[in-house]
């Protein structure tokens, strides 16, 4: 062969290996993007009633309560399940970036990615919500009373027509 027939196909294999190089390289981001997609967080509050399941850009897949949720007053129960949500949405953030640090090291497109997403879903990056609300004895509802309208069948409503 001729120097430029040996030139011309180092060069092809050359491009061959790039060309190799470069789908194995999209295989690989497509495989992380697959992840980042599927990764969510899981969170149980620190009494076990509420285990919260979420994504990182907000939503929620699952949630569950123990069976002690009927010892839990409605305030705190909510106020838990508020925290747990946020939890669940940090450590699915966490599992994002992991995912990413993994595929790339820690790198500088780790905070692109993340700043993506901020640009993406629009709100702040999910961050941890520090300490579990206060105890569910701590809040406690006050007993309610049955106002005198809320009497068998709307019984204000039956003897008090002079009202109208």
């Amino acid at each position: 062969m001729s120097d430029a027939a040996d030139a011309l196909v180092r060069r092809i294999e050359a491009i061959d290996t790039v060309a190799a190089d470069n789908r194995h390289r999209a295989e690989s981001f497509q495989r992380m993007a697959d992840q980042i997609r599927e990764a969510d967080g899981r969170a149980t509050s620190e009494d076990g009633v509420v285990t919260v399941v979420a994504t990182a850009d907000g939503a929620v897949r699952s949630i569950t309560f123990s069976d002690e949720v009927r010892d839990v007053a409605p305030m705190a129960l909510s106020a838990t399940a508020l925290h747990t949500i946020a939890k669940a949405r940090a450590n699915a953030a966490r599992m994002q970036a992991e995912i990413v640090r993994g595929a790339l090291g820690d790198t500088e497109l780790l905070d692109r990615v993340l700043d993506s997403n901020t640009t993406m879903f629009g709100d702040e990056r999910p961050r941890d919500p520090g300490p579990a609300p206060a105890s569910r004895s701590a809040q406690a509802p006050s007993p309610r009373h049955a106002a005198h309208d809320d009497e068998g069948e709307f019984s204000v409503f039956k003897n008090n027509r002079s009202a109208w």
